[in-house]
């Protein structure tokens, strides 16, 4: 039994006696033991690490009386698995040599066995799960099929991700296989992730929010809610759409446990489109550059907006990297001191 299952309680709906909170990338960059490793170990190289893995991503809970942990990894560790060679280029980021951009070149993309190209993660698990001690849960993740065709067909960031979009539109039939495939690999790589041990775990639609609401209901929601549909009998799962709010309303008829919602749309706004469904988020990043008094006062607010139950407290995307220690601080602290 997990000793602290605040956040589990929150997934299932139960009545809290405050909101459990976690911020996305919590064991990242910000962290100055995390810069130590990362001048030590290239990224991937931190990913594919089992060791190094579980120890980044216990990091910040030896440090803030958080009530999840999410394993370190990647979302671009699926399409490695799937035989695209991503690397991660200093100052540029996410970087693919030959980005897919023809029907051939989809068809030639393997569906792989997950256990043999993705073992490292799992290894991360467990060795994670040791750490931990049963004292909180871990959440597994991954990425939206959309979101990582987005980084295969573009090849690398980008602000808009035309060219992503240009090749769903002008080759759809390449898009549906690339978009399938990817699901299918997700969803045994998730599943996988549960029988190792996790509590839950969160879907990234990180970039659902460049498709218009026509465009997100046949390149994105249909492939994510096969992924809910596949683990929900198994785990919580937690979807989390950036700039999605227009999609709300339907993924609050999903299977989901709960849906993270950004810093874009009111807590209220965001409770009347999704009924009695646990939400996540939706504090601005940003904001952590505000001082901690102010912090602590816009988080008390964000909660009794929101509700105790059926929420969990999270930023609206991940947290940025130069964020001061004592903000960050703050904004768990806030969370751990409220009271009704």
């Amino acid at each position: 039994m997990i000793k602290n299952d605040l956040y589990l309680k929150a997934l299932r709906g139960e009545t809290v006696e405050r909101p459990p909170v976690w911020m996305m990338r919590q064991a990242g960059r910000f962290l100055p033991e995390f810069r130590a490793l990362r001048d030590e170990y290239d990224f991937f190289t931190r990913c594919q690490t089992p060791e190094l893995a579980a120890e980044i991503t216990m990091m910040p809970i030896r440090r803030y009386p958080l009530d999840a942990a999410i394993l370190f990894s990647d979302i671009l560790v699926v399409p490695q698995a799937m035989g695209l060679n991503f690397e991660m280029r200093e100052g540029v980021g996410p970087w693919l040599e030959k980005p897919v951009r023809t029907l051939e070149q989809v068809q030639n993309i393997e569906v792989p066995d997950v256990n043999d190209t993705l073992g490292y993660v799992f290894d991360a698990i467990e060795l994670t799960l040791q750490k931990l001690d049963n004292n909180i849960p871990l959440i597994g993740f991954a990425g939206s099929p959309w979101t990582i065709l987005c980084y295969c067909v573009e090849g690398k960031g980008s602000k808009a991700f035309d060219v992503a979009k240009r090749f769903c539109f002008q080759h759809p039939e390449a898009a549906h296989l690339l978009l399938q495939k990817i699901t299918d690999t997700t969803i045994a790589y998730l599943k996988r992730k549960v029988e190792k041990g996790v509590s839950a775990v969160q879907v990234f639609d990180s970039w659902g929010g460049m498709l218009s609401p026509y465009d997100y209901q046949e390149f994105s929601w249909p492939y994510i809610n096969q992924i809910v549909q596949a683990l929900s009998p198994l785990t919580h799962v937690v979807v989390f759409g950036k700039g999605c709010w227009f999609a709300l309303e339907e993924m609050a008829a999903s299977k989901a446990s709960a849906l993270g919602v950004d810093w874009t749309i009111r807590p209220e706004h965001a409770r009347q489109l999704t009924a009695d469904k646990t939400l996540q988020g939706n504090f601005d990043p940003s904001r952590l550059y505000s001082s901690p008094e102010t912090i602590k006062k816009m988080v008390t607010e964000m909660i009794n907006r929101f509700g105790k139950d059926r929420y969990i407290v999270n930023l609206g995307h991940g947290i940025l990297p130069d964020i001061p220690l004592e903000n960050a601080e703050a904004f768990i602290r806030a969370v751990v001191d409220w009271k009704e």
